[in-house]
C-alpha cells in the first residue's frame, strides 16, 4: 500500500493547496511574537528617579535645565556605579524651604553635602518616557523590580505547564482543533489583559496566555510540515520560524507607533480574532494525523481536496486504496514512548538540554538588549534583522552538510560571541556590536535547528507530544532568564553575557 508521501508526489508536494496552508500558518507564527518577547516593550524600564515635592517649582524659579535639576537634586546623578542610589533614593530635605540657593541648594539647606540624609522614594518616581509600560504604571522598580522578573517568568511557567497538555490535545484530538481552541483562549486572555486594574491580574492572565500560546505555535509548526512532501518539509519548517522573525519587525514598528502598553496589547491581540475565522474555514486537518488515528476516509477526502486545489487528478490506481500509516496503524500518544528505546531516550535527553540552553540565550539576549541604554526600537530592529541570514544559512547548509555540524557550530559561535561581547571594551563599540550580532545569529540558528530536528526524530503519533515535552526544558530556561538578566546586571552589566 502507498504512503501519503507517494500520493503527494502525484498531486503536488508544495503546490497551491500547501502554499495557502503555509501562508495562513505563517500569520500564526508572526502573531506569537508579542507573547514570547513582549516583555521588551510591555515591561520597558525607562530612566527614572525619585519624585521630590518642591523640586519642579525650585527648578522653575532658578531657571535650571533638566540636567542641572538632576545634578542638584538627585543623589549621585550621572556617577559611575551609582545607578541604584540615583534611581531609588532621594535627599531628605525640604525643597520648599525659603532661602534655597540656586547655585548650591543642598549647601544652603544642610551646610555639608556629605551629611545629607538619603531616604526611599516615598512619593513615587519620575520616568523619562513619553509612553507607559507596566513598569511605569505599577512602579516596578527598586524594591519592587523583582515583580518584572515575575511578569516574564509567569508566561514561561505557562509555556512549561501547557507544553505537555497542549501537545497531548494536538496528538489526541487533532492539529486543527488544538489551533482553534488555543487561539481563542489566547485572544480572550489578551483582551482581558487590556482592562485588568492590578498587577496581580496581569500576571495571572499573562500566565494563562503562556499556557496556550506556545502549544498553539508548535501545533502550527507540526501541521505545516505534515501537509507537504518530504523534500519541502525542511524548507517550510525553517520559513515558518522565519515568519516569527517577520513578526519581530512588525511588533517593533507597532510598539514604536503605540508606546502605551495597554493600547499596544489590544493592537497585537485583535488580529488573532481574524485567525480564528480564517483557520476554521481555510485550514485542513493534518492528513498524516488522520491516518495515524485510523481515520483514512477523512484523510482521503482531504487528499482529494489537495488534488482539486492543485488542479491535479488522483491517479486511478490510488482512488480505491487504503493509506499505509508510516507508524504502523492507530496508536495513542504516551510519555513512555519518548524513552521506550535507548536511542529514543538519547534523542529525548539531548533535545531537552539544547532546548534549555537555546531558550536561555535567545530570550536572555533580547532582554539584555533592553538594558543597554540605547534606542530600544533600533536595537530591537537590528537584532531581529540578523535572524534572516540565520534562516538562509540553515537552508543552504542543512542538506549539504547535515544537521549535527551546523547545529554544534551555531551553539559554539553563540557562546563565544556572548563571552567576546562581555569582554570587549566599551570604546570599541563597532566590534562589540559585531560580536553581539554574531551571538544573536548563532543562537537563532541553534534554536531553529533544535525545533526542526525535534520533529524529524519522532513518528507522527507522538510528534507533537515529543516536541512539547522536549521544549518544556526551554520553558524552564525561560523562567530563569529574567532573574539571570535583571539581578546579575545589578552586579555587573556584562555578567549575564558571561553566564550565557
Amino acid at each position: 500500500m502507498p504512503t501519503l508521501d507517494d500520493i503527494l508526489e502525484h498531486i503536488g508536494e508544495f503546490d497551491r493547496f500547501q502554499k495557502q496552508t503555509f501562508f495562513v500558518l505563517c500569520l500564526l507564527s508572526a502573531a506569537f511574537t508579542p507573547v514570547y518577547v513582549g516583555v521588551v516593550f510591555f515591561g520597558f524600564t525607562p530612566e527614572h528617579h525619585c519624585f521630590s515635592p518642591g523640586v519642579v517649582e525650585l527648578s522653575q524659579r532658578c531657571g535650571w535645565s533638566l540636567e542641572e535639576q538632576l545634578n542638584h537634586t538627585v543623589p549621585e546623578w550621572g556617577s559611575h556605579g551609582a545607578a541604584y542610589s540615583s534611581r531609588c533614593s532621594r535627599y531628605e530635605v525640604d525643597w520648599n524651604a525659603t532661602g534655597v540657593s540656586c547655585t548650591d541648594p543642598l549647601g544652603s539647606l544642610v551646610g555639608n553635602w556629605s551629611s545629607v540624609p538619603l531616604g526611599p522614594c516615598q512619593d513615587g518616581w519620575v520616568y523619562d518616557y513619553p509612553g507607559t509600560s507596566i513598569v511605569t504604571e505599577f512602579n516596578l522598580v527598586c524594591e519592587d523590580s523583582w515583580k518584572l522578573d515575575l511578569f516574564q517568568s509567569s508566561v514561561n511557567a505557562g509555556f512549561f505547564i501547557g507544553s505537555v497538555n497542549i501537545g497531548y490535545i494536538a496528538d489526541r484530538f487533532g492539529r486543527k482543533f488544538c489551533l482553534l481552541t488555543t487561539i481563542l483562549a489566547n485572544v480572550v486572555c489578551g483582551i482581558l489583559l487590556v482592562f485588568v486594574p492590578s498587577y496581580l491580574w496581569i500576571v495571572i492572565f499573562r500566565f494563562l496566555q503562556g499556557l496556550v500560546s506556545k502549544g498553539c505555535w508548535t501545533a502550527g509548526y507540526i501541521l505545516v510540515t505534515e501537509v507537504v512532501g518530504p523534500q519541502y518539509r525542511r524548507t517550510v519548517g525553517i520559513l515558518y520560524q522565519a515568519a516569527f522573525s517577520v513578526g519581530l519587525l512588525v511588533f517593533d514598528a507597532i510598539a514604536y507607533a503605540i508606546p502605551h502598553w495597554r493600547w499596544l496589547q489590544l493592537t497585537v491581540t485583535l488580529p488573532c480574532c481574524f485567525l480564528i475565522l480564517l483557520y476554521y474555514w481555510c485550514l485542513p486537518e493534518s492528513p498524516r494525523w488522520l491516518i495515524s488515528q485510523g481515520k483514512t476516509d477523512k484523510a482521503k477526502k482531504i487528499v482529494n481536496d489537495i488534488a482539486k486545489k492543485n488542479r491535479k487528478k488522483m491517479p486511478s490506481h490510488f482512488e480505491d486504496i487504503k493509506f499505509e500509516d508510516e507508524d504502523g496503524g492507530k496508536q495513542s500518544p504516551s510519555l513512555i514512548d519518548l524513552v521506550r528505546t535507548p536511542q529514543m531516550r538519547k534523542n529525548t535527553f539531548i533535545l531537552m538540554y539544547n532546548w534549555f540552553t537555546s531558550s536561555i540565550l535567545y530570550q536572555g539576549l533580547i532582554m539584555h538588549m533592553g538594558l543597554m541604554g540605547g534606542n530600544i526600537y533600533l536595537d530591537f530592529l537590528y537584532s531581529a534583522l540578523v535572524e534572516f541570514p540565520a534562516a538562509f544559512i540553515i537552508i543552504v547548509t542543512i542538506d549539504r552538510v547535515g544537521r549535527r555540524y551546523p547545529w554544534a557550530t551555531a551553539n559554539l559561535v553563540a557562546g563565544a560571541a556572548c563571552l567576546a561581547t562581555a569582554l570587549i571594551p566599551e570604546d570599541l563599540h563597532w566590534l562589540k556590536l559585531i560580536a553581539a550580532c554574531l551571538g544573536r545569529m548563532g543562537i537563532t540558528i541553534a534554536f531553529e535547528m533544535v525545533c526542526f530536528v525535534n520533529t524529524e526524530l519522532y513518528p507522527t503519533y507522538i510528534r507533537n507530544l515529543g516536541v512539547m515535552v522536549c521544549s518544556a526544558l526551554c520553558d524552564v530556561g525561560g523562567i530563569a532568564v529574567p532573574f539571570i538578566v535583571y539581578r546579575l546586571v545589578e552586579i555587573w552589566h556584562e555578567l549575564p553575557l558571561i553566564v550565557f
